[in-house]
């Protein structure tokens, strides 16, 4: 069975920093295009960042460009998410989701979700 599982995340004042890092068993790892999602609030889940099987391919919501740097290393099957100058607009729930589509960035276009991890960014 595939499972995804997030880690990194918790409290940090603003303009702090946090790295994410979410685990990924039960599937070739370097098939998938991995991404970054998060929750709000009240709010619907949202595209963060991704990166596809080409290593140097990268995609960001325009809310994180300049601040967050996705990576990913495939022999120890992990993605990390890089959070630098945090906001208190970045408070969510952060979750990793792989998928077979290349750089489709859609929530409907993922195949598998870690639970999340929490980021909470005190102002």
């Amino acid at each position: 069975q595939v499972q995804l599982v997030e880690s990194g995340g918790g409290l940090v004042h603003t303009g702090g920093s946090l790295r994410l890092s979410c685990a990924a068993s039960g599937l070739t790892f370097s098939g998938y295009s991995m991404g970054w999602f998060r929750q709000a609030p009240g709010k619907d889940r949202e595209f963060v960042a991704g990166i596809g099987w080409s290593l140097g391919n990268a995609d960001y919501a325009d809310s994180v460009k300049g601040r967050f740097t996705i990576s990913r290393d495939n022999a120890k099957n992990t993605v990390y998410l890089q959070m630098n100058s945090l906001k208190p607009e970045d408070t969510a729930v952060y979750h990793c989701a792989a998928g077979w589509r290349g750089r489709t960035w859609s929530t409907s276009a993922m195949n598998y979700w870690g639970k999340g991890t929490l980021v909470t960014v005190s102002s």
